[in-house]
């Protein structure tokens, strides 16, 4: 990225470069601030590939699949690269075109993908085939060398989650149960709630032990706000000097 921004002038690169920052900060916590700040970057510099795709994950991330799409390939025509294939199968099936999804799982452009890519394609195609009703081919889809391996990856919880799911959906409840249990050895990250899906199907129900004592608290005290406290500004995206610069014109 840095390399890119190098063709822009330096006060230019410094404001999309602090706004895809921001981006990247943001993301998972607050996507519709991230989606904010992707869109003042892309004003500023549209010609530059690494914020089309900034610009596509942001939109990706609050489901305005249409205009994701369309960022990414836009990136993919910049860069040449078929690292977005996947994601962009997704937006298919976000936009309610799962065939159009599992036609591109199809596509010579996977095998260019390396591991972890055709993997998150397996994911995708996966979850066209549930889109379309077909929950046994789901399962199919997902049964693969990586599947099986016992080496555990970033997207190892994932795809055993994933397979857990598609093995409930066709009544296969015991072994979702242990592919469920899998998947949470390989989550270290958090990522799944596999915990609770296992929780779930054992019938284990839990309790907030804290709740109680909690509304007790709402009384008196608990509603009370410090003197003269007032609700701080929301963050606002980063607009440097730069905006309004030649390149956003020409965006």
């Amino acid at each position: 990225m840095r390399q890119e921004l190098l063709s822009l002038p330096k006060t230019l690169a410094g404001d999309v470069a602090r706004n895809l920052v921001m981006v990247a900060k943001l993301l998972d916590e607050d996507p519709e601030k991230a989606y904010g700040y992707s869109r003042v970057a892309l004003r500023l510099a549209s010609r530059v590939a690494a914020v089309r795709e900034a610009a596509g994950f942001a939109a990706y991330a609050v489901g305005k699949y249409s205009e994701a799409l369309a960022e990414f390939r836009a990136a993919r025509r910049m860069t040449g690269s078929v690292e977005l294939w996947p994601v962009m199968a997704d937006c298919e099936r976000g936009m309610g075109r799962p065939e159009k999804a599992l036609a591109m799982a199809g596509e010579p452009e996977v095998q260019r993908l390396d591991r972890a890519g055709q993997v998150e394609m397996r994911l995708v195609a996966a979850g066209a085939r549930r889109d379309m009703g077909q929950a046994d081919a789901a399962v199919v889809t997902l049964q693969s060398p990586e599947l099986a391996s016992s080496a555990v990856h970033p997207w190892t919880a994932r795809l055993r989650y994933a397979y857990a799911d598609a093995l409930l959906e066709v009544g296969r409840e015991k072994d979702a149960r242990d592919w469920f249990a899998k998947a949470l050895e390989a989550d270290q990250a958090g990522t799944t709630d596999a915990s609770d899906r296992l929780a779930e199907l054992d019938g284990v129900q839990f309790t907030d032990v804290l709740e109680d004592s909690e509304d007790g608290e709402h009384g008196e005290h608990g509603d009370e706000k410090a003197a003269g406290e007032e609700p701080g500004a929301a963050d606002q995206p980063v607009v440097g000097e730069g905006e309004g610069s030649s390149e956003a014109d020409k965006g």
